[in-house]
C-alpha cells in the first residue's frame, strides 16, 4: 500500500509524464560541430574520420600541438576557390601525409610532412581546392593514390552540420 507522500510523488510523476508527451517543449536543436569534430568521409573506397577546417583560424592552426592522430582520422582542409597550396609543419609533432584535392575532389598529388620541419611543402597543381592531412603512410598503406575521388557530399553534409554554407565552397 502507498503511503501519501509515495503516491503524491507517484501522481505528480505521471501528470509530469502526461505533460512531456502531449506536446511539452520540444529540446532545442543541437548546437553546430565544430572543428573537433569527426565525419566519416570516404576517399576512394576508404572512409577517415575527418576534421573539418573551413574558418581561416582553424585552418591556420590545423592539426598543431597534436600528440597523436587516430589510425583513419585526419584533418580536411576546405578552402572557398581552386588556388595553388602549400602546408607546412610548424609545431606540428605527428607525421603527416598530404593530400592535395581538386575542385572536382580528384586527388591530385600526395607528399610526406615530417614533424616541425617549417619548409613548404607546395603543390604542383594550380586548382586545389582541398587538403587532406593523414598519419604518414596512411596513402600508401590504404592503396589511396591519385585519381582517388573525396566523397563531396560527404563534405558538403559535414559543412552544414558545422553551421557553414556549403555554397561557400561550391559544394
Amino acid at each position: 500500500m502507498f503511503s501519501r507522500l509515495a503516491l503524491s510523488l507517484f501522481s505528480c510523476a505521471l501528470a509530469f509524464g502526461v505533460l512531456a508527451a502531449c506536446g511539452g517543449k520540444a529540446e532545442p536543436d543541437a548546437a553546430p560541430k565544430t572543428v573537433n569534430d569527426f565525419f566519416p568521409i570516404k576517399i576512394g573506397d576508404q572512409t577517415v574520420k575527418m576534421q573539418i577546417a573551413a574558418l581561416p583560424a582553424e585552418q591556420e592552426r590545423g592539426l598543431m600541438f597534436r600528440s597523436a592522430l587516430g589510425r583513419d582520422e585526419g584533418m580536411l582542409f576546405v578552402f572557398t576557390r581552386a588556388q595553388p597550396m602549400a602546408f607546412w609543419m610548424r609545431n606540428t609533432i605527428v607525421p603527416l601525409d598530404i593530400g592535395y584535392i581538386g575542385t572536382d575532389g580528384v586527388l591530385r598529388e600526395i607528399y610526406p610532412m615530417y614533424p616541425r620541419d617549417e619548409r613548404s611543402v607546395p603543390s604542383h597543381a594550380r586548382d586545389l581546392q582541398f587538403a587532406l592531412e593523414v598519419n604518414q603512410g596512411w596513402f600508401k598503406e590504404h592503396g589511396v593514390k591519385p585519381g582517388a575521388k573525396l566523397d563531396l557530399k560527404a563534405v558538403r553534409d559535414a559543412l552544414k552540420a558545422r553551421g557553414l554554407d556549403p555554397r561557400a565552397a561550391g559544394l
